[in-house]
Parts: C-alpha cells; sequence; structure tokens
C-alpha cells in the first residue's frame, strides 16, 4: 500500500459519469500533472444514449491513461492513490471509470477512492480560484445547483426542479439541429447569441432557491418553429432569461449565507455572458468572484483526483466492495473530513 507519509503523493482521477470522459493526475502539492479528456459526440439532432457514450468511454479510456502518464512524466508505480467518480451521474457511463479505477488499483496494490462528482467540482475549483468558502453555481448538462459549505457538509441550497440549464441548452441546440460536432452546443448557443442584442420575452421561473427550465425550453423552440422567431435571436434571449434566473438564486444564496466568495463551475460555466452576469452580481456584493478555464469548468479526472487525494489524506479510507457506483450520489451525504470549520 502506499506510504502513510503525505508528503508528494501523487493520485489519479478516472471521470465518465455522462458524456465526457477524463484521465487527470494530481499531486498533493495541487499541481495538475495531467488532465486528458474525450467527448462523446451523438449524431446532430440526437441526444445522449448512455449505452452508446459507456462504450466510446470504454474504448478511448486506455488512451487516455496511456497519454495522462506520458503527460505527468510518471510510471504507474508512482501513483500513490487512485479515485473514480461513483456518482452522481448515467449508471453505464459510470461503471467504465469505476471499473478502470478497481483494475488499476488492483494491479498496483493501491488504496482507492469514489469521489461524488458535485464535491469534485467545488474543490477543483476553490483550489483553481484560491477561495476558501464560496457560494458555488454548479451549471452544467447534468446538474444545476447552488452548493455552500456548513457544519461538516456541502449543502444544496437551491437547484433545478426539472432539467438542468446545460441539457436546457443542448435541447433547445439539438432542436434547431445546430452541428456542435466541433465545439459544445453551448458554446455554439454563445456564438449564435453574440451575433444580436434582440430578445424575445421567454418565461422566468424562480421559485424561492429552486429554479425550473422546462417551460422556457418549450416556449423557446416555438419561438423558432411556430412564430418564425431568428434562431439567434431566441438563443440569445434564453440565455440571457436563464442565466438571469441562476444569477439571482446565486445572489440570494450570497446574501442570506453571509459569504464573500462566488465560484461557478460545471460545463456552462464556460459561457462568458453567464461569468459577465454573475462578477457584476458579486462586485455589487464585495465578493469575490471566480470562474474556472473550461479545461476544469467541465467534467474531468483532475478534479476527481484532487478531491479523492483531499479526502484521503484527511483519513478517508474504502474497500473494494463499496466502489459500487450511485447514479443519484447527492453532496449532503458525504462527511467533509478534510474541511475545518
Amino acid at each position: 500500500m502506499a506510504s502513510e507519509t503525505f508528503k508528494s503523493q501523487i493520485a489519479i482521477g478516472f471521470e465518465s459519469s455522462a458524456d465526457k470522459v477524463g484521465v487527470g493526475i494530481v499531486n498533493s502539492d495541487g499541481e495538475i500533472l495531467a488532465n486528458q479528456r474525450a467527448t462523446y459526440k451523438p449524431e446532430i439532432g440526437k441526444g445522449v444514449i448512455p449505452r452508446d457514450a459507456a462504450e466510446h468511454h470504454a474504448e478511448v479510456m486506455p488512451t487516455l491513461l496511456r497519454n495522462a502518464l506520458k503527460e505527468a512524466q510518471i510510471s504507474p508505480d508512482q501513483i500513490d492513490i487512485v479515485c473514480f467518480t461513483q456518482g452522481s451521474g448515467m449508471g453505464p457511463c459510470l461503471r467504465v471509470d469505476a471499473i478502470a479505477a478497481r483494475t488499476l488499483a488492483i494491479s498496483l496494490n493501491r488504496p482507492i477512492v469514489g469521489v461524488n462528482h458535485q464535491i469534485a467540482h467545488v474543490e477543483i475549483g476553490r483550489l483553481i480560484g484560491k477561495l476558501e468558502d464560496p457560494v458555488v453555481l454548479y451549471v452544467s448538462g447534468g446538474n444545476s445547483q447552488v452548493i455552500a459549505y456548513s457544519n461538516k457538509r456541502y449543502h444544496v441550497f437551491g437547484e433545478t426542479l426539472d432539467i438542468p440549464l446545460g441539457n436546457c441548452l443542448d435541447v433547445f441546440g439539438r432542436e434547431m439541429h445546430l452541428d456542435a460536432s466541433h465545439a459544445p452546443m453551448g458554446r455554439i448557443i454563445e456564438e449564435l447569441a453574440e451575433t444580436t442584442d434582440e430578445y424575445v420575452p421567454l418565461p422566468y421561473i424562480v421559485k424561492g432557491m429552486d429554479l425550473s427550465f422546462s417551460g422556457i425550453l418549450t416556449a423557446a423552440i416555438r419561438k423558432v418553429k411556430e412564430e418564425g422567431q431568428p434562431v439567434e435571436v431566441v438563443a440569445n434571449s434564453l440565455q440571457e432569461t436563464c442565466f438571469a434566473m441562476v444569477t439571482e438564486v446565486a445572489e440570494r444564496a450570497l446574501a442570506h449565507l453571509n459569504k464573500d466568495e462566488l465560484l461557478v463551475t460545471g460545463g456552462v460555466a464556460s459561457n462568458n455572458r453567464l461569468k459577465e452576469m454573475l462578477d457584476i452580481m458579486a462586485k455589487d456584493h464585495g465578493a469575490k468572484f471566480s470562474g474556472l478555464p473550461p479545461a476544469t469548468a467541465i467534467d474531468n479526472g483532475a478534479m476527481i483526483a484532487w478531491t479523492g487525494l483531499l479526502m484521503y489524506q484527511a483519513g478517508h479510507r474504502q474497500e473494494l466492495e463499496d466502489t459500487l457506483v450511485r447514479q443519484h450520489f447527492r453532496p449532503e451525504e458525504v462527511q467533509v473530513i478534510w474541511r475545518s470549520d
């Protein structure tokens, strides 16, 4: 087993919870030594089928592992801890990273750590943004949540009541038959929105600290298909409305929790307009705002490696029989033993 002295330890992280698959390597100094990724791309107009995505992930995982070791300039026996996304996510996809992690942990005789996906997004954001205790707006294709730390837990203070923000944008793009083969769908919609300042009204649904995106999605599709509105105008309107909604909820959390840091993470966090709106709001409250580079905002293996390393060095231990994947793994279920109050 790896040494119990925690100097210069190296962790590898496997991530394959949805359409992206990644292998990341970090050390205990918080240096990202490697962060290899690949994305499953369905046909234009079609969504992600978990089984097909899992087959893609299993096919590319060995190459990503080899490339990560090469990028980090280490050999497998220099790895001290093996980490993987245990949940939440799509079942068939999660099983790919779990199998990869188990196989490597057994072959190297190393400890294995299962990581909560949402918490990993928070921890990589704290690391890169140099943040202590932020309110976190986590917006992606699979989740839309406002998360903050309190009493040894990461609590969800608000979230979507139906579909996530990233999924809303993805479905709109698919319905418009936009070609996302060369870039994420969210980026394609962002580029469209940048071509116009025109705005058409869309439903704005905030219920306390929670949000709803299904109604605005339906209305946006109707605006184009039934009312003949230009796609770029509706794309801009969809962005502006949805981003205003999540900014409102994040602002309320920032004020009520009396925190002075704000982090946005997840795939949608790459959007420049969203970051602009959140930055303006944070400055109004005298808070520090941090967004992440796309490579660490999206799902990635480095965030899993870093969070697993924090967990292990704080005393967390797992046996192989405890590594079954959990599709509905909530962040509140994890005792945050690596943070002090």
